[in-house]
């Protein structure tokens, strides 16, 4: 009997050892999302944020690090460029012990910030690694879309940051600034995220296309780029839904502009031609048309208003459809029904397009 039972446990071993190997097999072959695996590892590989580059290499250098507050339009690098500088002043080893890291995700009404925040700061840490390199004696927190936050965690994150200041260093990331409180700000270096410029969105983009053997057409980079209006996560992001729908095929400008919602051209140039020249019967139609293609009203909007600017139009007659452009944005925020407001909108430019004539 226990020769049997030997022999049972010896034969467990292997076949746990094989499903211990085909699992491990199977994490390396897990698929990334390519915002994540091409996210900057380290802070030199930062896209066009020059001034928060140059302060972060100087704490690396072994300068002290103040509080920051970073702020600036979404898909800049603001989170990426903390994450990645805390990689490197800590390592891999002491990085999920020195860095806190809060989203928007996670509950962070006054309570958490009075407990979870609070203890974590109070910790003292070491100023040494593991691998014998040299560390700041200081933790991080990181407080991603802080905008979001309460009023009062606010408030009560303004003690902790004074109290805490020898072991624990702060770093709010928001979209707008005005939405975090004064006595706040006051305490944080303040950084402003830049939209990142097109040819440095045209250069990363063209790069993640050589790594991943893409075929592409310059039209659709092009294209890529105008979509995602300085937003470099939301160009990769398109990028990947591209890539999947065109399959062996190339990334043109025709499936960019498929994946990303947006309206083809050509349907906002006969809606604008309608307004100009057509009947209202005719602009009922082609609005009617638009709504039940299933076209978003904000993107139609939003296409409207870059051509509206661009068209030979005197400045009183500009000035009154984007009054009224704000107007519909105004209501379609707050829920109203899109054919009505569209055709509101098309009928002010063709009333003022009918005045020029």
């Amino acid at each position: 009997m226990q020769a049997f039972l030997k022999g049972s446990t010896q034969n467990v071993k292997p076949q746990r050892d094989k499903a211990a190997a085909s699992t491990s097999g199977e994490k390396k072959q897990k698929p990334v999302p390519w915002v994540e695996k091409y996210r900057p590892k380290c802070v030199n590989e930062v896209a066009f944020q020059e001034e928060v580059v140059a302060v972060l290499k100087k704490s690396l250098e072994g300068a002290d690090l103040p509080n920051l507050l970073f702020y600036g339009p979404p898909g800049t690098g603001k989170t990426s460029t903390i994450l990645a500088a805390a990689r490197e002043l800590y390592g891999p080893e002491l990085y999920r012990q020195r860095v806190l890291e809060l989203n928007a995700s996670d509950e962070r009404g006054i309570q958490v910030i009075r407990e979870k925040v609070k203890n974590f700061a109070q910790l003292t840490v070491a100023g040494t690694r593991p691998d014998g390199k040299a560390c700041p004696p200081f933790k991080i927190i990181i407080l991603d879309e802080a905008d979001s936050m309460t009023n009062p965690a606010q408030a009560a994150l303004r003690r902790t940051m004074e109290k805490e200041s020898r072991t624990t260093r702060f770093c709010l990331i928001c979209n707008y600034v005005s939405r975090i409180i004064e006595p706040l700000t006051s305490r944080c270096s303040k950084f402003r995220f830049k939209p990142l410029a097109n040819e440095v969105q045209q250069e990363r983009l063209l790069e993640i296309c050589e790594k991943e053997s893409l075929k592409y057409t310059k039209e659709g980079i092009d294209a890529l780029v105008k979509v995602s209006e300085g937003d470099l996560r939301k160009a990769i992001t398109l990028l990947q839904s591209a890539a999947r729908l065109s399959a062996e095929k190339e990334v043109t400008e025709s499936i960019v502009t498929e994946t990303a919602a947006v309206v083809p051209p050509k349907v906002i140039e006969n809606l604008l031609q309608t307004c100009y020249k057509g009947t209202f019967e005719k602009l009922e139609i082609a609005v009617k048309n638009i709504i039940d293609e299933g076209y978003a009203a904000t993107q139609v909007l939003s296409q409207l208003h870059d051509i509206i600017i661009e068209e030979r139009l005197s400045d009183k007659q500009k000035s009154a459809i984007t009054e009224k452009m704000a107007v519909v944005d105004k209501c379609l925020v707050d829920g109203a029904d899109e054919y009505l407001q569209l055709l509101g909108l098309c009928a002010v430019i063709m009333q003022q397009a009918t005045q020029s004539n």
